[in-house]
């Protein structure tokens, strides 16, 4: 329990609810929140942590067997010290994080920021084409977080000349579904690209480039295409928009300026709460069905192709030109009009 005796006096804020207090500090971590009869029922739990206590013990005992910094040492006397309430200084407390989100990185990584399965992707591929968009996986967007400690020889690298208030930032690329279940993350991009050019740093246009992007076709208004569409009209943008507000409320961390002067532990800090993020989506059921799929469809007009691509410099070249050329993304724009007119005229939407 060395874990959660760090991490829950960080994260615990005040409440009115009773406390038996020994030398002006609270009850011991576990009859609080761990007992049989623990001072805050789930609810408080769940209310506080923004998870169920049984996913925040899943973590816990994953981090505590991955990271040797976290297995209990007893001292000369054969006390472990971290038993109770402890007082730690601000260093101590920041060397606890790094390990932290380093730990549930490399723990949890491989499951909760994974590229869509076959079974994943008919379930997206479905969502899109029940909402009028074949082919559309999930939705695109930019968060900015900004760097508060950010060395000075890359202030400039990292700050927007105009148009936003001129602080260092680092640029979190995302895709999200309609559940906000968080598929692609991309962070650490300078924060003096805008939303487009951050693209031309991203991997995600790598894969597509490269063949190992998921080979999705799909058939709209008549016409065939061969990409997956990310970037969604205005009502599937809201999915990421809720999405980053949501990691917002979760994570109070992301909310505030960076303070940690290296990229890398940045980096560690916004994949860790993407994971956890997920983790709490699946772990609470937060599927959102739309009204119109069915998962026994078979979509005819969206379709997983088996065929590997075809690889070589040359094939990597006219991807990359297919997946630039304006002439089809206009095309693709008109035809995804005329298709959304044809399937939803006559119904009235709220969103």
């Amino acid at each position: 329990m060395i874990l959660t005796s760090i991490l829950v006096p960080i994260l615990t804020t005040m409440s009115t609810l009773h406390r038996a207090v020994k030398g002006g500090w609270s009850c011991p971590i576990v009859s609080d929140y761990f007992a049989e009869n623990p001072t805050y029922t789930d609810e408080n739990f769940r209310h506080r942590f923004h998870m169920r206590r049984s996913l925040f013990l899943r973590v816990v005992e994953a981090v505590e067997a991955h990271d040797p910094y976290f297995q209990p040492a007893l001292d000369c006397t054969g006390r472990n010290e971290l038993d109770d309430y402890i007082r730690m200084g601000e260093a101590t407390s920041l060397k606890c994080l790094r390990h932290f989100v380093r730990g549930v990185k490399e723990a949890f990584r491989a499951t909760y920021l994974r590229r869509p399965n076959p079974q994943d992707l008919h379930r997206l591929l479905g969502f899109g084409e029940a909402r009028g968009f074949p082919g559309m996986l999930g939705s695109i967007d930019c968060m900015y977080w900004e760097w508060q400690n950010c060395p000075n020889a890359w202030r400039g690298h990292f700050t927007r000349g105009h148009g936003k208030p001129t602080v260092p930032t680092v640029v979190l690329e995302a895709i999200a579904s309609a559940d906000t279940w968080i598929w692609h993350a991309n962070f650490g991009t300078p924060g003096s690209n805008n939303d487009l050019n951050v693209l031309d740093h991203s991997t995600l246009l790598d894969e597509i480039r490269d063949g190992t992007a998921p080979p999705i076709s799909f058939t709209v208004n008549g016409n065939h295409y061969q990409f997956n569409i990310c970037i969604a009209p205005r009502r599937a943008r809201k999915d990421i928009e809720r999405t980053f507000g949501i990691l917002h409320c979760q994570f109070r961390i992301l909310v505030y300026p960076a303070r940690f002067g290296d990229m890398q532990t940045l980096k560690d800090v916004m994949y860790a709460c993407i994971i956890l993020h997920n983790m709490i989506v699946e772990d609470q059921d937060h599927i959102i069905v739309s009204p119109n799929y069915d998962p026994t469809d078979d979509y005819e007009n969206t379709h997983v192709d088996d065929t590997s691509p075809t690889m070589g410099y040359q094939a990597r070249i006219d991807r990359e030109a297919t997946s630039r050329d304006k002439v089809i993304a206009k095309r693709l724009q008109r035809n995804l009009i005329e298709h959304v007119y044809q399937k939803f005229r006559g119904q009235s939407f709220n969103n």
